[in-house]
């Protein structure tokens, strides 16, 4: 029996193919079926691990599993008890939609694992016994020899024992832009994933070539197949909103129990009330206490969020990472296409003696070349010109016009050239018509250089080189090679690759090109390439650092290009990096210390990021993860919103992640910051405007009972005032725009409480005015010898028109309401209004609503007084609001 394979401590790469082929024992020509069979008996089937599903029932039962939802049912129950049939079903039916919303939305997220089953091809090719067969992946074992080229998805983790040109695109798992070069060489132990050019990894796409290779893992144990299992392991966290409902609802729950069975007690042991009558008192303020209108409005408030981000291209797809969004202190950025343009730009033309700068970005075909530093413009420009020739001639690609955008077909360096050409006003299809091209030697990582053959239209025959720069200063053998590499290093300085070209003049009787040619090349320079910076994502970065959101950049590429990119973009006074190699070296406690200080996390892994994420939010930090690739799903599923690119990102990612960016721009991530902080802000106006409502109610029929007078209003008017409530002003707080300044505040804490001391403030001060001013008029009332329905009418309509003066006030909790925009409010308040003033003319004056509530009609002088005392109650709040924020108490209890 062979010895057990730790696959995770064996360092493929650093071991030629006849130690891999003894590790497995196995042949390398190939496995015999006897060897296949055992090699499937040891290691298993090359299937990724399904995640157990949870019993649909089950899943949707734990909906209901929240204490809010349980003071809701009991709410519906007393309402029940009550004979109010109609309240406890909207109770019900609120509770159900809840539950409904949830179970969809969960349903969605288990899809991660099945999106990354996809990224695994159906077939593949390999040698058994000698010939070549086609098989199902599910049947590859390690140790079999595997053949892809071009086109192909890789089915495994492969050794690779001879490549030819192969170029493979792994960035769905190390997020470089461009297509890795791959060969057979052994390389060092410590070489990071993204370096280790002689693998090809499973899910990753053939670009270029051909290869064979040794399989060394399968299933779960490939990469691909090591990143579902870091899903599994990721347990979703409640997201801050939901934790904060939640302890609200524990903690008021316990206080509406313990307040009412204390206020039965001294109903009827201390004023001697029958214990029913006191029992469905009771029971009825429980009932008016409870906020049952909350997870209804909080269910729109966020629905109203996403509708909102969806037109700034913010997908959401798990409905509470809306408010979420507008808690977020850190934001993790993936480089390539979010911060950057996914689009290589020829920026920099070095010769001889001049360096050239060539504006404008992506391939659009437009801006200027100039000169950088001292010297003759046109001269500079007329000594690049043979440096841009061979960079159109020595090129495979070419550019598409598709509507507004430019496109490349072929390679995004080449791409580049051919639009740095016609910058020069050069014109790539007449000069490629005119030098004919007659031979070539193509790309190979192995040389790492590209020849073409061409015949000018003097006849002339030229070769055209360009490559890596240190392969053709092998040809050319510059004099001044100090001078090209400052000029290589300052390139690297500012996050460009480079590459160099090179001619020579051939035999005019020349037809083929040789290896044997290569030598007298003469150096024609060197270009430098970036993938430029998005514009907009600099001032979405400033507007990010004003609000107190931290910006990390997290990136599969080079630690120079990703630190380059992070000083353009002002990711920080003086960005810091740190490499997947430096992580790997931190205890998780360690990485803990440093993670907040460092701005750049340059060539991670899936582990990496992971490592990251948590550790951010180990500081207390509520994270925003974004990615693209497979890679990216663990850590997207980890972070508290999960940004998805929408264009280049996998299916994977997308379902891991709670947003999906619909234009993979990173403005768009600080659009929905914004609108998450509008949610938040919403819920916020709609529980201070709420709670208080039942607050005065409750305080008024409380003192009634403890200092022995009538009540001011019965069990069915209580009702009636929160329905009534409930169904207008209630709703009209979700509509709210964005108050001014919302991106200036900095984020709250994770731990932050729903009710800041400031909103605790406004309950006790607001409860407190409205059960005086109602009192006042109830007391007013009979004091006029009016009878006592008259008189609890008067409560009544006091209730409402004080809720409709406090609403504007509570629309602007951070500035004043008395504004003309203040005053004249959004559509969805005004139609509230009107639609409550009709509500409560039905109650007033309508005689089966008389009957239903023994209710009384009221007299004008009378509505005249409600008014004016909600007005003085809305000036006297505008005071206390002015107050606060000179005295700078407002900000010290918000924070």
């Amino acid at each position: 029996m062979s010895a057990p394979i730790d696959f995770e401590e064996v360092r493929w790469h650093a071991l030629p193919g006849s130690e891999i082929a003894r590790i497995f024992d196995v042949e390398l020509a190939g496995l015999s079926p006897e060897e296949v069979n055992r090699q499937a008996a040891r290691f298993g089937r090359n299937v990724l691990p399904r995640a157990s599903r949870r019993n649909p029932l089950l899943r949707f039962l734990a909906q209901f599993n929240n204490t809010l939802i349980y003071v809701l049912l009991a709410g519906a129950l007393a309402a029940a008890l009550l004979d109010h049939l109609i309240d406890a079903v909207v109770i019900v039916a609120v509770v159900i939609v809840n539950a409904i919303i949830g179970y969809i939305q969960e349903g969605k997220a288990e899809q991660a694992l099945e999106a990354i089953q996809q990224m695994i091809a159906p077939k593949a090719s390999v040698i058994r016994g000698g010939v070549r067969q086609t098989i199902p992946v599910s049947g590859i074992v390690p140790g079999d020899l595997v053949l892809i080229e071009a086109g192909d998805r890789v089915p495994a983790d492969l050794r690779l024992l001879h490549a030819r040109r192969l170029l493979i695109d792994e960035a769905l798992l190390t997020g470089e832009s461009v297509a890795a070069e791959k060969h057979e060489a052994v390389l060092p132990e410590e070489t990071v994933l993204a370096d280790r050019q002689n693998m090809a990894f499973s899910g990753t796409l053939v670009a270029a070539g051909q290869a064979n290779g040794i399989v060394v893992a399968t299933g779960r144990h490939t990469q691909i197949g090591r990143i579902s299992s870091l899903i599994q392991s990721v347990e979703t966290m409640a997201t801050p909103l939901l934790q904060q409902i939640d302890q609200f609802a524990r903690r008021f729950t316990w206080f509406v129990l313990a307040g009412g069975l204390a206020l039965f007690a001294f109903a009827v042991l201390v004023r001697s009330y029958d214990w029913v009558d006191a029992l469905i008192a009771v029971v009825a303020l429980a009932v008016g206490i409870v906020p049952e209108g909350l997870p209804a409005v909080i269910t729109i408030t966020l629905a109203i969020g996403v509708r909102r981000m969806a037109a700034r291209n913010a997908v959401i797809r798990k409905l509470p990472a809306v408010e979420t969004l507008g808690a977020t202190s850190v934001i993790c950025s993936d480089k390539t296409g979010t911060l950057t343009r996914n689009e290589m730009t020829a920026r920099r033309i070095v010769t001889a003696r001049y360096t050239m700068l060539a504006e404008g970005s992506g391939y659009v075909p437009e801006g200027h070349i100039r000169i950088a530093g001292p010297g003759d413009q046109t001269e500079a420009l007329s000594a690049s010109m043979p440096l841009i020739r061979c960079g159109l001639l020595c090129n495979d690609a070419s550019l598409r016009n598709d509507g507004n955008d430019w496109r490349v077909e072929g390679d995004p360096m080449e791409g580049a050239l051919f639009a740095l050409a016609m910058k020069a006003a050069v014109d790539p299809e007449m000069e490629r018509s005119e030098w004919q091209r007659l031979d070539e030697i193509p790309f190979d990582a192995a040389h790492r250089f590209m020849a073409t053959l061409c015949r000018g239209p003097d006849g002339a025959m030229m070769l055209f080189v360009k490559g890596a720069p240190e392969a053709v200063f092998a040809m050319t053998a510059p004099d001044e090679i100090s001078y090209w590499d400052q000029a290589i290093t300052e390139a690297g300085s500012e996050g460009e690759r480079v590459l160099a070209f090179g001619a020579k003049q051939m035999p005019s009787d020349a037809e083929r090109i040789s290896f044997d040619d290569m030598a007298g090349v003469a150096l024609l320079g060197l270009v430098g390439f970036i993938d430029p910076p998005r514009l907009e994502a600099r001032e979405a970065i400033a507007e990010c650092l004003s609000a107190g959101i931290a910006v990390k950049m997290i990136t599969g590429d080079h630690s120079a290009t990703a630190l380059a990119i992070a000083r353009q973009l002002a990711l920080a006074d003086d960005p810091q990096v740190m490499t997947g190699v430096d992580i790997e070296r931190l205890s998780d406690e360690d990485l803990e210390q440093v993670v907040n200080r460092v701005s750049v996390f340059a060539r991670t892994s899936p582990e990496h990021k992971l490592r990251i994420v948590r550790a951010l939010q180990a500081q207390g930090k509520i994270v925003a993860m974004t990615g693209d690739g497979v890679n990216d799903a663990p850590s997207l599923k980890q972070a508290d919103v999960g940004v998805a690119m929408g264009i280049k990102g996998t299916e994977a990612s997308k379902e891991a992640a709670s947003m999906v960016l619909l234009d993979d721009n990173f403005a768009s991530i600080v659009s929905a910051v914004r609108e998450g902080r509008t949610v938040y802000d919403n819920i916020r106006k709609v529980i201070s405007w709420e709670i208080p409502t039942n607050g005065g109610e409750t305080l008024a029929v409380v003192l009634a009972i403890l200092l022995g007078f009538s009540l001011p209003m019965s069990a069915t008017q209580i009702l009636w005032v929160n329905l009534i409530l409930a169904a207008t002003l209630g709703l009209v707080l979700a509509f709210e725009p964005t108050e001014p300044g919302a991106m200036q505040r900095h984020p709250r804490q994770r731990g932050a409480p729903l009710l800041s001391p400031f909103l605790l403030w406004r309950v006790v001060l607001v409860s407190v005015l409205f059960a005086a001013v109602t009192l006042g008029i109830f007391f007013h009332t009979l004091n006029q010898g009016r009878s006592l329905e008259v008189a609890r009418t008067m409560v009544v309509n006091m209730f409402i028109v004080a809720e409709i003066f406090y609403l504007f006030n509570v629309r602007y909790l951070h500035t004043t309401s008395l504004t003309w925009r203040g005053a004249v409010g959004t559509p969805a308040v005004l139609i509230a209004i009107a639609i409550l003033i009709v509500g409560q003319a039905l109650f007033t004056y309508a005689p089966f609503m008389n009957a239903l509530f023994n209710s009384r009609p009221l007299a004008f002088a009378d509505l005249a007084l409600l008014v004016f005392a909600g007005a003085a109650l809305m000036v006297l709040l505008e005071v206390e609001k002015h107050v606060m924020r000179r005295l700078g108490w407002f900000k010290e209890l918000n924070d």
